[in-house]
């Protein structure tokens, strides 16, 4: 993909866990990287079969590659949009590109 079509800014965040002043855990998401991306919304519903369950994908993200991406601690912020990342695919061998098979958090 041509660096021309990476022309949207995502935060990839991180999810950490912290006090409030009662001393109660609870939870933030903190930046881990802003990266430039194509975000496409896909038509229909997407299937990946993934730990015996499936999960419905309705946005495909791809940046560059990033070492570190985990799916379960890891959200997308687009704008006022958060994505929940379903699956993290590496796009060839060269480790260039990576499409992030996401779902929209209402």
């Amino acid at each position: 993909m041509r660096a021309g079509a990476l022309r949207r800014v995502v935060q990839i965040q991180r999810l950490a866990y912290a006090q409030d002043a009662n001393g109660e855990p609870m939870e933030s998401w903190l930046t881990w990287k802003s990266v430039y991306a194509h975000v496409s919304p896909m038509r229909g519903q997407t299937y990946l079969q993934g730990q015996s369950q499936e999960a419905s994908v309705d946005t495909r993200i791809r940046i560059r590659y990033q070492d570190g991406i985990d799916q379960e601690t890891m959200r997308v912020q687009h704008g006022r949009d958060i994505y929940k990342i379903e699956s993290v695919i590496v796009i060839d061998e060269r480790r260039e590109m990576i499409e992030l098979m996401c779902r929209k958090q209402v």
